[in-house]
């Protein structure tokens, strides 16, 4: 008896002898993600909900290089025609950096010139479109300064080409510019070509297979899009996406000192957001209770975020108002609910944690663990 009970001892002992080095090993990596980036403003932000999970500097003013040309991008989708036939003017064949190497007369659709522009970082392409639609890279870059006020709400941005090629009055900032990236990924057809590795581009005055030039694309799980870019006054600038599960992440640095820091600081932007927070989406059909019993629906889809593993209560007041809390009663959200009289399913008022947390996941193994000692 005494033998078996050291047994039973010493397995226990062992057992959690394990728990403490895994605890130790699993706190070293928690502390690996902290943020400490090379890149002189970032910003991390949820794409569902713009709401800012982590910067530095983020309303700095900065020049953001080929970034640009998402906003060429996006405007040419929603205000030109992707079929329109473009044809090149001799400008073309004065547009420095990088190209598609348009000739002058050359028919190329709309369509392809934003590919050729945001998967080869077309900087010629960026001016057929800037000509085609406005008659000049001038009358374009306004409708660019319009489109971002107007439909995106950026406010300290002032754009002056379409390619981001450097001019003192070219400026951005990287909470724009992920604001930008947020509302552009939006657009199905701009998620399409961003996300495109390579492919196959022949023209009058090149043929070959171009690849996108944003590595994130290879190097890391669930990116979604969008472009990086580089000059020499703008340093290496990079905005990204990526979606994992329920929650889409959105990422910007700007002024990164060398290639790899920029790529090596999204890459810890998106470690430690999706470490620590989930997004959370409510849809119009969930039905909640108040005190009384009285049902309400919400009138559209709420999202929003929190820490990965935080317990959330939602509380119905007297109006109607649910209040979306957190730990320790934070006020997550709060939005006006509407009187609802048809039988459905009532959302809980206490939502547990949908991933567990690292002891809860390891204990789940001790009953397993004590039955196979020896009896």
């Amino acid at each position: 008896m005494s033998k078996l009970s050291n047994i039973n001892g010493t397995n226990i002992l062992f057992f959690f002898t394990i728990i403490f080095f895994m605890m130790s090993f699993h706190q070293k990596m928690n502390a690996s993600t902290k943020v400490d980036i090379e890149s002189e403003t970032a910003i991390l932000i949820d794409g569902t909900t713009n709401e800012i999970l982590w910067e530095k500097d983020s309303e700095k003013k900065m020049y953001p290089a080929s970034v640009t040309k998402m906003i060429t991008a996006i405007v040419a989708i929603e205000e030109g025609n992707l079929h329109d036939v473009v044809t090149t003017s001799e400008d073309v064949m004065d547009v420095i950096g990088t190209r598609v190497y348009l000739l002058p007369g050359e028919e190329v659709s709309m369509l392809k010139l934003i590919q050729g522009l945001m998967i080869n970082s077309g900087n010629d392409a960026g001016l057929a479109i800037a000509e085609h639609m406005d008659g000049s890279e001038e009358a374009f870059a306004k409708r660019m300064n319009r489109f971002v006020r107007e439909e995106i709400g950026v406010t300290n941005s002032n754009f002056t080409n379409p390619h981001g090629l450097f001019d003192e009055e070219h400026y951005t900032t990287a909470h724009d510019l992920a604001l930008i990236t947020q509302y552009a990924m939006e657009n199905d057809t701009f998620r399409e070509i961003v996300q495109t590795k390579e492919m196959e581009w022949i023209g009058e005055g090149w043929e070959t297979t171009i690849y996108n030039h944003n590595r994130m694309l290879w190097e890391y799980e669930g990116v979604t899009g969008v472009k990086n870019g580089f000059v020499q006054r703008s340093g290496f600038t990079l905005s990204t996406a990526v979606e994992r599960d329920d929650t889409e992440l959105i990422a910007v640095t700007l002024n990164a000192p060398t290639s790899q820091a920029s790529y090596h600081d999204m890459k810890m932007l998106f470690d430690y957001g999706f470490d620590t927070y989930k997004t959370h989406t409510l849809s119009e059909e969930k039905q909640f209770q108040d005190e009384t019993g009285q049902k309400y629906e919400l009138l559209s889809d709420i999202s929003f975020v929190t820490k990965q593993e935080e317990r959330i209560e939602y509380e119905v007041t007297s109006k109607g108002m649910l209040q979306v809390r957190g730990e320790g009663g934070r006020l997550i959200k709060e939005v006006q609910l509407e009187p609802h009289h048809k039988e459905t399913k009532v959302v809980p008022l206490v939502e547990q944690p949908t991933e567990q947390g690292f002891i809860q996941w390891l204990l789940q193994f001790f009953p397993l663990f004590v039955n196979k000692l020896p009896n």
